[in-house]
């Protein structure tokens, strides 16, 4: 892979251009990881393809090898891992709750204490998330329960 930055002053705006022979999964990465940068994330649904401006997305859930992203209104999917996206998210405000979900911590309305020092969390569009004990301090150390 051959790298080419070219500054320039007069420039109006950032713009990089990806030439390939083909399109490949490592391309589709590097392509995921820009869009990122971009506070979007690609994702599908029903066979379209969206640009998701990641301030929309309320959680994030791996089902059957599958990674879910929803919004308040939709369901869409991901091509990325869960593990993938916690690395590109964790800085804007998303945390692990379990082994298979990412919460956006400002999509969360209420905590609750759950049995097995697990908690549950309410979400401002009503749904319920529980958070496994092995996350249950992180999560409340983040938002200044404790």
């Amino acid at each position: 892979m051959k790298i080419t930055v070219h500054a320039n002053e007069k420039s109006e705006e950032t713009e990089i251009i990806i030439c390939c022979k083909k399109m490949t999964p490592a391309i589709e990465n590097i392509i995921a990881t820009l869009q990122m940068i971009n506070q979007q994330m690609p994702v599908t649904k029903d066979g379209v393809n969206y640009l998701l401006d990641i301030n929309q997305i309320s959680y994030i859930e791996a089902l059957e090898r599958k990674t879910f992203v929803y919004t308040e209104e939709s369901i869409y999917e991901s091509k990325l891992k869960l593990y993938e996206m916690e690395e590109r998210l964790c800085h804007n405000g998303f945390l692990r709750v379990s082994k298979s979900c990412l919460v956006h911590l400002k999509f969360i309305q209420s905590i609750k204490n759950d049995i097995e020092r697990k908690l549950r969390l309410t979400m401002k569009n009503g749904e319920q998330i529980m958070v496994s004990r092995q996350y249950a301090d992180s999560i409340k150390k983040r938002l200044g329960v404790i």
